[in-house]
């Protein structure tokens, strides 16, 4: 009878240091799947940061912006709820050289580049001629930032080269 009372508080004992240990593994587990979610959140957000600096680029790019290149701040709204998510700010684009295109040149072997040509068709036999049309290097830089008065801190910067096929003469 003596050792079965001894043997009774034992089993308490050994039941509430597993609990404890458990009750450990599931905090731990909390804090990781939640270091795991901001990790998550924070990439998203970088991602749409960039998508914003991206969208400003190709908002410039898409206009005839070689005639007089100048800085502009756009207006982002990425998930389309009519609120201005990213402001993107849009260096003035720099032009890092061109070269005048040759008629033999398959740049302007398209119907489209028949104003290059001076109406002729593309014909890489006939004898080579320069033609009216240049092709251009330009360089577009575009940081986009969070438009809710820093609301995550975001901020993204984006550079795109950009070749244009333009008239020959547009400065450069």
């Amino acid at each position: 009878m003596n050792s079965q009372r001894k043997q009774q508080g034992a089993t308490l004992v050994t039941a509430l240091v597993m609990l404890v240990v458990l009750t450990l593994l599931v905090i731990s587990a909390i804090r990781s799947s939640t270091v795991n979610l901001r990790i998550a959140g924070n990439m998203q957000i970088q991602e749409e940061g960039i998508t914003a600096a991206q969208q400003g680029i190709e908002q410039i790019i898409s206009n005839d912006f070689t005639g007089n290149p100048i800085a502009s701040s756009i207006n982002i709204d990425i998930d389309k709820n009519g609120t201005n998510d990213y402001i993107a700010n849009v260096t003035k684009p720099t032009c890092n050289g061109g070269k005048i295109l040759l008629s033999n040149d398959p740049d302007i072997a398209s119907p489209a580049f028949n104003g290059c040509r001076g109406g002729d068709t593309y014909d890489p036999t006939m004898p080579v001629k320069m033609t009216n049309c240049a092709k251009q290097q330009w360089e577009v830089q575009s940081t986009a930032q969070d438009a809710n008065a820093g609301a995550t801190g975001t901020s993204a910067t984006v550079h795109q080269g950009v070749t244009l096929i333009v008239l020959s003469d547009t400065t450069c």
